[in-house]
């Protein structure tokens, strides 16, 4: 079975502080291998990016009204005009608020929709297969 990848490079805004801020350069990725998960590597500037899995639902959501808990938090917001969506992630090392642009974030996961369209995702794993041949 081909796998397919939908992946785009972009800048977030990691926020440090209401006055402060820096951009992060980071990819987006979506594997169909996956299709459950939505992949987000960060490159800190350090010698290991640092990389987040969670519900590709979660960030459909995220942008249109404020969801998830615990780890990951996503709602979108007006900054300066601008609509962005906001991404607070929470792990032992740390947390970390992001924003990332509406329009950038919203046409990725358009394209991850159109290649695997949400209740679809089970046949991307080949379940139904594996279970016909069990139980031929």
């Amino acid at each position: 079975m081909q796998h397919t990848v939908v992946e785009r490079e972009l800048e977030l805004t990691l926020v440090l502080s209401p006055e402060r801020s820096i951009p992060v350069p980071a990819l987006l990725a979506y594997r169909t291998d996956d299709p459950y998960a939505v992949h987000i590597t960060f490159h800190i500037g350090s010698d290991h990016p640092v990389h987040w899995t969670f519900a590709r639902e979660l960030l459909v959501e995220g942008v249109f009204r404020p969801c998830g808990h615990g780890d990951v938090r996503i709602w979108p917001t007006t900054l300066d005009g601008h609509a962005v969506v906001l991404m607070a992630l929470s792990s032992p090392d740390g947390d970390a608020l992001l924003e990332v642009p509406a329009a950038q974030v919203s046409a990725w996961l358009e394209r991850t929709l159109r290649v695997v369209p949400p209740g679809s995702e089970p046949r991307q794993l080949g379940l139904d297969d594996g279970l016909a041949e069990l139980l031929a």
